[in-house]
């Protein structure tokens, strides 16, 4: 009986499926890094999970910036001043941008699983102070996979 009843448990326990998890990035007018950000405004999440863009000052939306997507991923759009919560489940990396701050380089890049797009990534043009904290943004994610041993493409 005592057989019967562990097993039963052991079953259960990896039986339950896994537990996704929110991360919440605030959507800032001013944060550590400086006027307009995300913050924080790298993410590393597991495909499932979802992020939680907060409006933590108002003015501020999250939406995908077109061509920082991997392939099959589906864009999203907050609206000024809400909260947008997005669930990510193809792997890479999805630059994030706030619309009415880009030009001021508020964006940011959630990357899930492994950032297999982020030479494509790279390629993408921005103005000039989103292509500036996009370059700090994405060797960050770079040097962070390469120290992982994780090959990014």
């Amino acid at each position: 009986m005592r057989f019967t009843v562990l097993t039963l448990a052991l079953c259960a326990a990896f039986a339950a499926p896994a537990v996704a998890a929110d991360h919440q990035v605030k959507m800032l007018n001013k944060g550590a890094k400086g006027l307009m950000v995300f913050e924080p405004d790298v993410v590393r999440v597991a495909p499932g999970d979802s992020v939680t863009f907060v409006a933590a000052n108002p003015g501020h939306d999250a939406r995908s910036i077109p061509g920082m997507l991997p392939e099959r991923a589906k864009p999203f759009a907050g609206a000024i001043g809400k909260d947008v919560r997005v669930t990510f489940t193809v792997p890479g990396v999805y630059g994030v941008e706030c619309r009415p701050h880009y030009a001021m380089g508020m964006v940011a890049a959630v990357i899930v699983g492994d950032p297999v797009n982020l030479d494509a990534a790279r390629k993408i043009k921005h103005p000039r102070l989103a292509a500036k904290r996009f370059d700090g943004i994405l060797a960050e994610v770079q040097s962070a996979d390469a120290s992982q041993g994780t090959a990014a493409k």
